[in-house]
């Protein structure tokens, strides 16, 4: 969870979103390991993976955390309120917004100057840009009802990836969380979307 490396000392790919995980703290690493451990084991045996040369390459993880990868636990940034401090590591550790809203360069890596300004998510179809830029339209009451029901002001609904984060991930905040994870998102510079391209 901090360094993507197995118990036997390989690279993990970054689809499993360490670079994300790497900031939780202490604290809830061990309470997930504790959770983890009341499960039931399964009888599913993992499949190998079918990257094709040279993404299946372990060993070319390594420059790629050179790149891309900084380890070590969220840092609050110190001007900003408890609640906005709080709503960063809920987006950029636990719920790992980035992983997706985040658009990649042609090595894998996020771009960092277009941080949560959406792109192409993991099944090949458009994410959106969640900065100000986007959010503007939308009030905290209705992003947050967004967060827990997936339903859009517009009565449209979230696609099938993001309706699973809110199931599992944004509907099972507290009321002070889901607050500060839109206080934080207010804060973010509203970056625009890109061109589509023809």
């Amino acid at each position: 969870m901090r360094e993507g490396v197995s118990p036997e000392g390989a690279n993990y790919f970054p689809a499993f979103p360490y670079t994300s995980f790497t900031k939780m703290s202490d604290a809830d690493l061990r309470d997930l390991w504790a959770y983890l451990r009341t499960l039931p084991p399964s009888d599913r045996v993992s499949k190998k993976h079918d990257l094709q040369a040279p993404f299946g390459w372990r060993w070319l993880v390594t420059p790629w955390k050179w790149l891309y990868f900084e380890p070590g636990a969220h840092k609050p940034d110190s001007p900003a309120s408890p609640t906005v401090s709080r709503g960063a590591y809920l987006v950029e550790a636990l719920s790992h917004c980035g992983e997706c809203h985040t658009p990649r360069n042609f090595l894998g890596g996020p771009r960092r100057d277009r941080q949560l300004a959406g792109g192409k998510g993991p099944e090949g179809k458009g994410v959106p840009n969640i900065t100000p830029t986007r959010l503007k339209k939308w009030s905290d009451a209705e992003l947050k009802e967004f967060l827990q029901t997936g339903f859009t002001p517009d009565g449209d609904i979230a696609n099938k990836t993001m309706t699973e984060v809110i199931r599992n991930t944004t509907s099972q905040l507290t009321p002070e969380d889901l607050a500060s994870v839109v206080a934080y998102l207010r804060t973010l510079p509203a970056i625009p979307d890109e061109p589509k391209k023809e």
